[in-house]
């Protein structure tokens, strides 16, 4: 059988060397217009900022090593320019000759990935201007930006490749400002945490305009800022980080079925709708674990088990590809940010009934050197009990806690399945209680009534208008709000009607917790905890 590929990068080698494992006999061809046939693209914002100092590092494999490793044929310098599904016949320019060559298939893989976004707006081909997505545009940035003359950089986008990018500048020194026209950064995260880890980046020095629309890049001989519709922003550079495209225009008159995106739809087999041709990585769309709709998740890590499974179809054996939850990690300065499954928003657009909570728990034993605090957000079904999603925050390892989350997805445990998990345990790690089991069990506590909250979200939205604010935590901490020390309440507080409604606020959640149970048990009816209270949410700026 002849197999041929049209990509490399992550999907496509992974169908080529899988493939020849399980039937060295196979033809595999790999067609790809680059010169880098397997890089670390997740990489290269680190190498931009010297964490990864020798570029050899972020080259996966040559093409000859490649070949000789796997017994696969590589072509580079050719694209992909015409599909005949027909006559299984793919056309290609060779980059080096110009000339247009024909290679014949039994079976054809679309691999051909995406390129990043390039508004058309004025100015956007000065120099000084870049986009992250090879390592040739790692290495133009990284190369601009230590020359001496750059001083400071805008970041336009918010996503996860922007905000790392803008630490990677930061960490050259750079002055920063990420912008962006969407109403928060991260996209994907619920805006309660988005908005958290925005003034997070505040803190450590870079800039971010939201609600902020790029009109054009200014300059004469080379960029100098960012016309906005706020006003100008001074730059002597700029990172587009506007998203990605599908690179697959040159297919439009295939008969292939795409998503509005140009994304190419295909069945848990990553078969096309055309006969014998598959598509794999960022140019495909595959579904969603949870809802069974249509998922478009551009991640080398998709992309990898995509391409795995797709080797094992072709040797004819019996696999699929479940679907993607939408697992994404991220390292801002200071701080990191993982999520997984639905967020709030798209499970309650899917129908759920859906009840959240957000937790900030120690993610090691509070006396460890270097122990600080998760803040976790759970999302559930309430008809099933079922975990629909996780969004975490903190210094600490979010991978781990966000990867138990993915394994709860992935078997659809419920609640009361987690919160007895025998996790590991040690100061140096975890908590006696994981942390993770720690957000369930006060879901737990929510869902059975015992928990009375107010949440985050909510918060955001004025929602504690008209409530009295009481100061739960350990010392006052809340300017003009009255101070109570759960450890003193022996009876109900004096000046306080029992039916008033009372936000306690503390500095995690646990002593406004603590106050409330002390409270029903001297009568007040109408008390609310602020989930996450001052560790996550901007405090009061009065006490009532």
């Amino acid at each position: 059988m002849r197999v041929l590929i049209l990509g490399g990068v992550a999907a496509g080698t992974k169908v080529a060397a899988k493939l020849k494992r399980l039937d060295f006999d196979t033809e595999v061809t790999i067609l790809t217009k680059d010169p880098d046939i397997s890089y670390a693209g997740c990489g290269l914002p680190y190498y931009v900022g010297d964490v990864i100092t020798d570029r050899a590092q972020i080259i996966v494999n040559t093409p000859e090593k490649f070949s000789a490793l796997t017994g696969a044929k590589v072509l580079t310098g050719r694209e992909a320019i015409a599909l005949d599904p027909k006559g299984k016949t793919v056309t290609a320019r060779n980059l080096t000759s110009g000339q247009e060559e024909s290679y014949s298939y039994d079976a054809c893989v679309i691999s051909t990935g995406a390129s990043s976004l390039v508004p058309p707006v004025e100015g956007a081909a000065l120099p000084g201007v870049f986009t992250m997505r090879t390592p040739t545009d790692a290495d133009k940035l990284k190369g601009y930006v230590t020359g001496g003359q750059v001083k400071s950089a805008v970041v336009a986008g918010g996503g996860f490749i922007g905000l790392e990018v803008a630490e990677n500048l930061r960490r050259q020194g750079l002055e920063v400002t990420v912008i962006d026209m969407a109403p928060q950064i991260m996209p994907g995260f619920d805006p309660e945490l988005a908005a958290f880890a925005a003034r997070h980046l505040e803190a450590q020095g870079i800039h971010v305009s939201l609600g902020t629309k790029m009109e054009k890049l200014v300059g004469t001989h080379k960029v100098e800022g960012v016309q906005t519709d706020k006003g100008l922003l001074k730059s002597d550079a700029v990172m587009l980080s506007l998203g990605i495209r599908p690179n697959t225009a040159f297919l439009k008159d295939t008969g292939l079925t795409f998503a509005k995106n140009g994304a190419i739809l295909v069945d848990p087999t990553l078969r096309t709708n055309l006969p014998d041709v598959y598509a794999v990585g960022d140019c495909a769309v595959v579904s969603h674990r949870l809802t069974g709709q249509s998922a478009w998740a551009p991640m080398g890590s998709s992309a990898n088990m995509e391409g795995r499974v797709l080797a094992e179809v072709l040797a004819d054996k019996d696999s699929s590809f479940p679907g993607v939850l939408g697992t994404a990690v991220v390292q801002l300065p200071g701080m990191n940010a993982a999520r997984t499954g639905l967020n709030e928003a798209a499970a309650r657009a899917a129908g759920y009934d859906v009840e959240t909570v957000v937790a900030v728990n120690d993610d090691k034993a509070h006396y460890y050197p270097g122990a600080s605090n998760f803040i976790t957000k759970l999302i559930v079904d309430k008809k099933t009990d079922k975990l629909l999603g996780v969004q975490v925050l903190g210094p600490g390892a979010v991978d781990k806690m966000v990867d138990i989350g993915v394994t709860a997805l992935s078997l659809g445990a419920t609640l009361r399945q987690l919160e007895n998990m025998d996790l590991a345990y040690a100061p140096p790690f975890s908590t006696a209680i994981h942390p993770f089991v720690a957000a369930v069990n006060i879901l737990r506590n929510k869902l059975d009534g015992y928990l009375e909250s107010m949440t985050p979200a909510e918060y955001m939205e004025n929602m504690g208008e008209g409530y009295t604010i009481l100061d739960a935590s350990q010392m006052p901490s809340i300017p003009n709000a009255r101070f109570v020390d759960v450890a003193q309440v022996n009876g109900p507080l004096e000046g306080l009607d029992k039916e008033e409604p009372l936000l306690l606020i503390c500095t995690k959640g646990k002593r406004g917790y603590l106050l409330q149970q002390r409270l029903k048990h001297f009568g007040y009816t109408n008390t609310k905890v602020l989930e996450g209270s001052l560790w996550l949410n901007e405090p009061p700026t009065k006490g009532k």
